[in-house]
Order: C-alpha cells, then sequence, then structure tokens
C-alpha cells in the first residue's frame, strides 16, 4: 500500500530537557499542557504539528535528555521542515543546539509564560545560545496560546518562517551623549582593566548546557580579563581539608547577623545544620583557592559533579558576592582573604555575567555607589497596578545586602531535592526597594555586546510576594522589579540570556551615573554597548 498522505503541511516539535531524570520527570505534566495548547494553535491555522520524538515509558517523559540523544533525533529529522522548539521547562540548550546548526528550515523557539519549572527561562538561555552560534530563528512567548497577538504571530511564522518584533526601546550608545564625569570614569576604569588586567577564576565551564555562557577567549583577552581555567575537584578536596572548627565560625558568624535557618533533621528532605557546615567550608576553600590564583571573580558550576558530593553553592555564592561576610583567613592564619569586599561570583559560570560583574563591581566601587551585585534568572512577570513588574529570581546567590533587612531579612531554606540531592541552604530574601541599573553581556558574531538599562526594585505587599514566590521556586531569593521604558515583550525579543546582572544606586542621578560610567568603559573595553529603554518612568 502507499504511503499515508497528510493534506496539511507539517510542523515539526522538539522539546529539550534537562540532564537530571528528576527534574524530567516532575516537569513533564506542564510540557504536556503546553503542548497540547499549542497543538490546537497550530491545527487552527490549518497546520499539523507532529513531534519529532516520542515519549519514553520507561523514563516517564518525553524531553530530549542529552546530547548524544539531541543528535541521533536530528538524524531523522527532515532538515527542511518548518521546526518548533517548545519549553515549558528550564532545557539544556546544548541537547539541541547541534541539530539546530545544521536545520535549513525555519526555526521557533517557543515558551508558556509561566515562572513555574520554567520555561520562559529555558527558552532564553536557548535564544542566546543560538544567537552567539548564529543560528537563524523566531521567538514567540504566551500565557495560554489563544490570545490574538499570539495567534498572528503564529501565523505569520507559518506563512513566512519569520516574525519580527518590536526593539525600538535599544539605542545604540552612538547615538547618545554620555555627560562629561562618568565618561571621564568609565574610561579610566577601562584604561586600568586593559592596563593592569584581571583573572576570572572558572570552576569548570559550560554548566547546563549554557553555550551562551561562555566568552570565547580572544573577546575576553580584549577587555583585559583572562580565564584561570580551575577544576571543581580541586574545590572539593580543599572544602574537605577545611577544619570543622573554622566553618562552624562561618556559621556563628550568619547567626549573630540575624540570618534565619530553617532547619530539621532528615537530610533527604529537611536542611540540617551538618549541610550547612559543609556550605560554610566550601566557602572558606572558594575563597582560599581565589587567592592562590589571585582572582578577581570566580564562578563555581556545581550542578555538574559537585552537585552529588556536596550540598549546594548557593549560600556560598550568596555570601561571595556580599561586601559585608564572613571572614576568612589563609591558611597560615596571617591574612584575611578579600577584606572589605564582595569576590565577585558569577553564578552558574556564567561567563557573562562574569565580565559584568567585575565591571559593575568597579564602575560602583568608583562612583561611590554600592558596589555589591549578582545575577537573576529572567523568570516570569506580571502586571501589578499601573506597572509589569518582572520576577527576578535566582537558586540563591543574591546578597544579603539587597534584601530588606540585610542578613536579618535573610532566609536558609532546604533546596529543592529535585535539582539538589544532597539540599544545602538557599539565600533567600526580598530585595528592598531602590534604583537599579541592569545589564547583560552577550556574544554575538564572535564580539561581545552589552545590553543596558535603568529601572527600580519595589516593594509588593506580603501576599503578593507570597503569591509569586509560590508561583516560582519559594525557597529562592526574589526582586519585583520595573524596567524603565521598556514593554514585557520588547524585553523578552531583544534579551539574550536566561541571566539579568542588577545592582542598586543610591538615588536616580547616582543609578544615571552609574549607567553613562558602566556604557563608557564597556565601549572602550571593545563591548558593543546598546542602551534599552529610559532613564525614568
Amino acid at each position: 500500500m502507499p504511503a499515508k498522505t497528510h493534506s496539511k503541511p507539517t510542523v515539526l516539535l522538539v522539546a529539550s530537557g534537562d540532564l537530571r531524570l528528576s527534574a524530567n520527570q516532575v516537569c513533564w505534566p506542564a510540557q504536556k499542557a503546553l503542548e497540547a495548547s499549542l497543538t490546537a494553535a497550530v491545527e487552527a491555522e490549518v497546520r499539523r504539528i507532529e513531534r519529532a520524538h516520542p515519549y519514553k515509558p520507561r523514563e516517564k517523559h518525553g524531553f530530549i535528555a542529552s546530547q548524544r540523544e539531541g543528535m541521533e533525533i536530528f538524524r531523522t529529522i527532515d532538515p527542511d521542515a518548518p521546526l518548533i522548539v517548545a519549553e515549558a521547562v528550564w532545557q539544556y540548550s546544548h541537547h539541541i543546539l547541534a541539530g539546530l546548526t545544521t536545520h535549513r528550515g525555519p526555526i521557533l523557539t517557543l515558551a508558556n509564560w509561566s515562572g513555574q519549572w520554567p520555561g520562559l527561562v529555558g527558552m532564553l538561555n536557548l535564544n542566546g545560545s543560538l544567537t552567539k552560534a548564529g543560528v537563524r530563528y523566531s521567538t514567540l512567548w504566551s500565557e495560554d496560546f489563544t490570545s490574538p497577538a499570539f495567534k498572528a504571530r503564529l501565523a505569520k511564522w507559518l506563512e513566512t518562517g519569520s516574525i519580527k518584533h518590536d526593539t525600538s526601546h535599544a539605542k545604540p550608545l552612538a547615538k547618545t551623549q554620555i555627560p562629561d564625569a562618568p565618561e571621564k570614569s568609565g574610561a579610566e576604569i577601562a584604561a586600568t582593566l586593559k592596563r593592569d588586567k584581571a583573572i576570572m577564576g572558572v570552576f569548570d565551564e559550560g554548566c547546563m548546557g549554557m553555550f551562551n555562557a561562555i566568552i570565547p577567549d580572544h573577546a575576553l583577552h580584549a577587555c583585559g580579563v583572562f580565564k584561570e581555567r580551575l577544576s571543581q575537584s580541586a574545590l572539593y578536596h580543599e572544602t574537605t581539608t577545611v577544619a570543622d572548627a573554622e566553618a562552624d565560625a562561618v556559621r556563628a558568624w550568619l547567626d549573630k547577623k540575624g540570618m534565619t535557618f530553617h532547619t530539621g533533621t532528615n537530610d533527604a528532605t529537611d536542611l540540617t545544620d551538618e549541610q550547612i557546615r559543609w556550605q560554610c567550608k566550601t566557602y572558606i576553600a572558594a575563597l582560599r583557592i581565589a587567592d592562590d590564583f589571585g582572582c578577581d571573580a570566580i564562578g563555581i558550576q556545581y550542578q555538574q559533579g559537585l552537585k552529588d558530593l556536596l550540598p549546594a553553592s548557593d549560600l556560598v555564592e550568596g555570601m561571595l558576592n556580599n561586601t559585608d561576610r564572613p571572614p576568612v583567613k589563609s591558611r597560615d592564619g596571617k591574612r584575611v582573604l578579600y577584606k572589605g569586599r564582595a569576590l565577585v561570583h558569577f553564578n552558574e559560570v556564567d561567563e557573562c555575567a562574569g565580565l559584568d560583574g567585575l565591571i559593575t563591581q568597579r564602575v560602583h566601587q568608583a562612583l561611590g555607589q554600592p558596589a555589591d551585585n549578582t545575577l537573576h534568572d529572567v523568570r516570569w512577570g506580571a502586571p501589578y497596578g499601573d506597572d509589569y513588574v518582572w520576577v527576578f529570581l535566582i537558586s540563591g546567590a543574591a546578597p544579603p545586602s539587597h534584601f530588606n533587612g540585610g542578613w536579618k531579612g535573610a532566609h536558609g531554606y532546604r533546596q529543592p531535592a529535585m535539582y539538589f540531592p544532597k539540599g544545602g541552604s538557599t539565600l533567600h530574601g526580598v530585595s528592598k526597594a531602590g534604583e537599579i541599573v541592569w545589564s547583560r553581556i552577550f556574544v554575538k558574531n564572535e564580539k561581545l555586546h552589552m545590553d543596558l538599562g535603568r529601572g527600580r526594585a519595589i516593594d509588593l505587599p506580603e501576599e503578593e510576594t507570597r503569591a509569586r514566590l509560590e508561583a516560582t521556586t519559594p525557597q529562592w531569593p526574589i526582586m519585583h522589579a520595573v524596567t524603565y521604558g521598556i514593554t514585557r515583550d520588547q524585553f523578552m525579543a531583544r534579551h539574550q540570556a536566561n541571566h539579568i546582572q542588577l545592582a542598586y544606586a543610591d538615588d536616580a542621578e547616582s543609578a544615571d551615573a552609574c549607567l553613562f560610567a558602566k556604557a563608557a568603559c564597556a565601549r572602550d573595553l571593545g563591548i558593543n554597548v546598546t542602551l534599552c529603554g529610559s532613564l525614568a518612568p
């Protein structure tokens, strides 16, 4: 018999997932619901949608769960077929990147507008990775895949293979006149960095498939920054050499500062005192190794390798990013390491965030502004009153100086078991209201780019904060943020990463000065700078 044919044109669908089986199993129902809604939307446009890989009964999910699996699946895919990458979860971009680099048909990355697992974060990482790899794609997102705007854009992509979004909020720095004082400060910082140089300590590269987070050496070197490639096995070994008494002194410092740890006795489900002790040892070990190599910033991958050996590193990372933190002495006891300043930590070894954090620290210090900074996930967002308020959330690396109440507003909860089998404390807090500068460095055409903008962190009622936390990951630190002069969809259309870098300033005028000085510094380092949005609401 002849092969069965379909009268409707076919669109293929792939879904990249986590590397961790537990996460893929827990998150599969959300992905299944997304695909059902998307199927209805595609079929309403007189198209047929077909999964390019099956549900796996033994594993109890339908995600592509490794790079090798992705390569094998793409061998069976028509390279000219329209292809949708649909994501309701955090995913490892390298699972499908190889196949997408040689796919000739139109590619659409798509996510549900939800903070749950979250697909938005996964899609933004994939977008940044595709941009770095030079792969053409379009992108879409939706709350329920039924709005007129979504349906119109989907129809456009199905018809033409391309979608264009409004990015009029983004202006090249060359079109802006930088005030003299921040211009001079930024230029001096860039000149110093290129002359004296700096070291980023990288504890294993390529965390969680984040291809977009790896800066090519030639681009980094042009900024005067060089990688010290370190091993997490060395960090583990150093951690095992730290004495209990030293770790307990760090814990006592945290307790005295007023941080609240929510502990129990069941190691599998509770945060335990022993888990915290190991985190305090890792904190000491990280500082000592950073000092050994003269690092100006470090990034711990953690989520591969160390997750099977030690409790989560997020409490460690948040302490490192905070100027007011437990003192740690050199092994001989003669020096306090990195005394009086934060040691910039770039979560998940996101080197773009590491370079950004290093620049941010130096700019804010030079201008007499708060220098503590961090990355957050662009997790989700929703309107509140007259504002669109983003949920910026990260797994624990935010410094307590950003929180309401500082250390007294910091809480330690056990990390979710599906991600962190050995547990460990988060560094949870709600970010205080204030003027912020946000930024993101990304790689495009083998060159570094920086998007830079202004905004404010705001206070929301306790019940709204709790609702947003419960819609995401309540154990993690959160910032309620408003970005000036940028709509939700403009931001999503332009942003090239799952992460965003954030720092406070004392007031609006100081924040503007920091933005301009940072822009001038980045420009003089050879980074292509784009100013996004406006300086005021």
